[in-house]
């Protein structure tokens, strides 16, 4: 078969998405826990669940699904010594100068508006959560890629509760008015990426 015409079906990509996150060890939870601790001092009534809801909405987007894909697959052959010389070097190290693995995790954001943006920003610098863990070149592993992909996913789902927040104000509303289901309306800001 021609691979120009043949195409991946969506749910191939998102099940190989979760499991390069899974054979990484990150689990929505994870990055559930960096959207709580962004979100829960402008959201009353925020919880967990509404946070992994937003996570699994953000995972459920192609752009993002593309990026951890090709980041996790990177990290995998710099640990396995399979990239050439230099960037074998450069990415085994996340040397400081190599910028791409903040562009592809950047390029993702931008469909979640500025809001996504500097959170992307503000969790690069200060590595939170499973972020720093990643960030922490320990055990023989290489996160050159993941740690900002993990930045990115989390930054996104802030933003979707940033933008919900907004949605409930508006209604006279909090995230304590909603079961974790409803947290995403019909018309919500995931992007118009797919």
């Amino acid at each position: 078969m021609d691979g120009r015409n043949f195409r991946v079906h969506s749910d191939e990509v998102t099940k190989a998405t979760y499991e390069a996150l899974e054979r990484r060890g990150v689990t929505k939870q994870d990055i559930a826990d960096i959207v709580l601790e962004m979100q829960r001092p402008y959201n009353e009534g925020l919880t967990i669940e509404h946070c992994v809801e937003s996570v699994e909405s953000v995972l459920k987007k192609r752009e993002l699904q593309h990026a951890i894909l090709v980041g996790v697959e990177m990290d995998e052959l710099a640990e396995q010594g399979k990239l050439s010389r230099p960037l074998q070097q450069i990415v085994g190290s996340d040397e400081g100068l190599f910028g791409v693995d903040e562009m592809i995790g950047l390029g993702a954001v931008l469909t979640y508006g500025s809001i996504a943006v500097t959170t992307f920003g503000h969790l690069d610098k200060n590595k939170i959560g499973i972020i720093r863990k990643l960030d922490t070149k320990i055990g023989g592993q290489v996160h050159t890629f993941l740690d900002d992909l993990i930045a990115s996913i989390a930054a996104c789902a802030s933003s979707r509760i940033a933008h919900r927040t907004r949605d409930l104000e508006e209604q006279g509303k909090t995230f304590e008015d909603l079961k974790p289901s409803e947290t995403a309306p019909e018309n919500d800001i995931d992007g118009a990426t797919t």
